[in-house]
């Protein structure tokens, strides 16, 4: 019969203590992961079988810039203006209304013969404008009629380009607090090992204290997460002035698989649809108009005046003509404005056609570029990352390795899938910024009332 010194004896009773001890409590780490150190509580099962009415309604991303564009007040503001541009056009083409003339006295004789009596008159007299002054005039209000048409789609391409934007951001906010859950829950396993170890004496105490750190960190990332994600939420609703659902969620997630479109086409669609482009040359009419309206008010136009006056016993009647003769102001200092203006808008036009090849094509490679870093991000750093994780997670339970080796390794990881998050982001904005110079959400759909 084998004899067992005291020494075995206390060692196997504290040892079998430990492993009861170590079993009961390990239900703590779930709970407090259900209620995070911050005070807000996470999803509880009984969240998980509420009613369906109280759930978030799903919008799609189409679905969402439908809402927006239609409530949007910068974008109605702009459609307002169009219509007050097309009043403009109706009072530019309209005709100068007559003036008429009625006047009455008496005659009064102060010579002998001479009859006295009452004396009428009255008179019409009617402007003909200068067909030149008028044709520009008109030409002028039609140019700004169409400047405001490129306004209402530059504000419509800005809003549209805006709400895809937020859109692509929630799907990243909401992406980074899916990940961040993830490493919560795997923090909170490697935790678990880590007190069973300490308790069992294979461990310092300091790898506890050192986990207990890393979800800390690991909730407080989460919970920034979700509030970047609602603030992102609360703008999306901005645009729409507040006429989204009061429960409401965006369905889709972060695509990165977009073709690379030609770069000389872009160009080509940036230069003919763009509505800053094409309001800025509504400008250079414009201001043409108003030189040819300016050169020809030297003379505005003729007055046709036709008249009659009554006396005892004369009838007149009589027909003139008035004409503003430009002899001490030739309209020299509108023209001079006028000229000014126009060589202004010109260059103007003329630098933001060639700044805008150059973003093109400053966007253009800003996609390529962060296509080629998902590829490297996907098919690399994250597979390699991972594959680091599992030997660490294998040499720790093995004794090979420490819990630090454990946690530097899940770091590595984290921020390999926080870049490729962003790189898929960074695709997502460079393509919408090539969008927006194209001019691709400018124009109202035919099927859209």
């Amino acid at each position: 019969m084998p004899r067992f010194s005291l020494s075995s004896l206390t060692a196997a009773v504290s040892g079998l203590c430990l492993a009861v001890s170590a079993t009961a409590p390990q239900a703590q780490p779930a709970a407090s992961s259900s209620t995070p150190t911050n005070g807000t509580p996470s999803a509880t099962p009984a969240s998980a079988e509420r009613p369906e009415a109280d759930k978030p309604q799903a919008l799609s991303v189409d679905a969402l810039l439908d809402i927006v564009l239609t409530h949007n007040p910068e974008l109605i503001a702009a459609q307002q203006g169009r219509i007050g541009a097309l009043a403009g056009v109706q009072t530019a083409s309209a005709y100068a209304n007559p003036r008429v003339e009625w006047q009455t006295g008496r005659n009064q004789a102060r010579m002998p013969g001479t009859p006295a009596g009452s004396v009428q008159g009255w008179g019409i007299s009617q402007l003909i404008e200068n067909p030149a002054a008028r044709s520009a005039r008109i030409d002028a209000a039609q140019a700004y009629a169409r400047g405001s048409g490129h306004a209402v789609a530059l504000t419509r391409n800005s809003v549209a380009s805006e709400t895809r934007l937020l859109a692509k951001q929630y799907l990243l906010r909401r992406a980074e607090a899916t990940v961040s859950e993830e490493n919560l829950a795997l923090l909170e396993q490697v935790r678990e090992r880590v007190q069973l170890r300490v308790r069992s004496g294979e461990a310092a105490r300091y790898e506890l204290i050192k986990a207990d750190a890393e979800i800390v960190h690991a909730r407080e990332r989460l919970q920034t997460a979700r509030l970047q994600a609602e603030q992102v939420l609360v703008a999306l609703n901005r645009l729409a002035a507040g006429k989204l659902p009061a429960r409401w969620t965006l369905s889709g997630a972060l695509d990165d698989a977009l073709p690379l479109p030609a770069l000389t086409d872009l160009q080509q669609l940036a230069e003919t649809d763009n509505p800053e482009l094409r309001a800025l040359q509504t400008e250079v009419e414009r201001a043409e108009a108003q030189l040819r309206g300016a050169r020809a008010s030297r003379l505005p136009g003729v007055e046709v005046r036709v008249g009659q006056t009554n006396e005892p016993e004369v009838r007149q009647s009589t027909v003139g003509f008035n004409v503003q003769i430009p002899l001490f102001d030739q309209r020299e200092g509108a023209i001079g404005e006028a000229s000014a203006d126009l060589e202004r808008l010109r260059g103007r036009l003329a630098g933001r056609r060639a700044e805008m090849r150059e973003q093109v094509r400053l966007a253009w490679q800003a996609l390529e570029i962060a296509s080629l870093r998902v590829q490297a991000l996907r098919e690399g750093v994250v597979k390699d990352a991972e594959a680091a994780l599992r030997v660490a997670q294998a040499a720790y339970q093995f004794g090979e390795r420490g819990i630090l080796d454990v946690l530097d390794a899940q770091r590595v990881l984290r921020s390999a899938r926080a870049d490729l998050l962003q790189a898929r982001f960074q695709v997502q904005a460079a393509r919408i910024e090539l969008d927006t110079l194209a001019g691709r959400h400018a124009v109202q759909p035919a099927t859209q009332p």
